[in-house]
């Protein structure tokens, strides 16, 4: 009896590790904090939870159900390319399985949009209807799809303050745009990592058109503006909350120190096994500079 119940449980936190990686569930917390960000700036303070508790559950839904979809369709390249953290390419999940996902939990997350504001609901259902297109179809060509998620990564700022007012201060803007030019050069770097599947599918990507050496040229060059930017709200007064604000500095420094290091190895080495390496350390980089600027809101 003891060890069958051994094996159940077993078999389910093998399902539900599964399932979290099928959803990515750890860049759901990401956009969490982001939205947390951006709803702390535009309050000044802390933001009402009820409201931000239904953009939290928004963002999260619309990521797991978007996430689950991607990898659907990208299972063969995902097979190609040996992408064994995949649950659906390790055999873990049925392929229904992350479409089951997707057709529960967008319109969950939609309808959590409407409990914020109507201009929550409208970013959430353009979103919708963006992410879907990618993953359909728009992700053939991966140049439009690296700014576009580069561009998911930079709109839960813009979520998080449009739960509090439409009038949103410069330095939210700001903030996104690091994102957005952070989430390019690794997405871009990412390319270069899924090359081979890529070339196979003929998808239009950066390395294929200019060579994975080049590819990641460009992908550290987004990483090294994205880095210069982030000195600019301490040494220009942009937001009275990050100017001369040392502890933002120095949590900073650590998201900047990782992505040099990150562009140092890419421009030199373009083997898969060092690509993965610097995929962690960049996702790693952008978890502490969501820490920065969360740090910088409360000044």
């Amino acid at each position: 009896m003891e060890k069958n119940f051994n094996v159940a449980s077993f078999f389910i936190v093998k399902k539900l590790k599964a399932i979290w990686e099928l959803m990515r569930l750890e860049h759901g917390f990401m956009l969490v904090v982001a939205i947390f960000i951006g709803s702390v700036i535009a309050a000044k303070g802390f933001p009402p939870w009820d409201k931000l508790f239904f953009a939290f559950l928004t963002a999260l839904f619309l990521e797991a159900a978007t996430f689950a979809l991607n990898d659907y369709f990208d299972l063969e390249v995902d097979k190609k390319n040996k992408r064994m953290d995949r649950p659906l390419v390790r055999g873990d999940l049925m392929p229904m399985t992350a479409v089951l996902i997707y057709f529960i939990f967008l319109p969950a997350g939609i309808l959590t949009s409407i409990m914020v504001n109507t201009t929550c609901f409208l970013i959430a259902i353009i979103n919708a209807i963006i992410a879907t297109l990618y993953d359909v179809k728009l992700k053939e060509i991966k140049i439009i799809g690296n700014f576009y998620i580069a561009f998911i990564m930079a709109i839960p700022f813009i979520f998080g303050g449009t739960t509090i007012s439409t009038k949103l201060p410069p330095i939210i803007f700001f903030i996104s745009f690091i994102a957005f030019l952070t989430g390019v050069g690794r997405e871009i770097m990412k390319d270069v990592m899924d090359f081979a599947g890529d070339a196979e599918r003929k998808t239009k990507s950066f390395p294929l058109y200019v060579g994975k050496k080049r590819a990641n040229v460009i992908a550290s060059g987004f990483y090294i503006t994205a880095i210069a930017m982030s000195f600019i709200p301490f040494i220009f007064n942009v937001d009275k909350a990050y100017y001369h604000d040392f502890i933002y500095l120095s949590i900073v420094l650590i998201t900047d120190i990782l992505l040099i290091y990150t562009s140092v190895i890419i421009i030199q080495k373009t083997d898969t096994k060092n690509l993965d390496k610097c995929r962690k350390i960049s996702l790693l980089a952008i978890f502490i500079g969501l820490i920065a600027f969360l740090a910088g809101a409360f000044a």
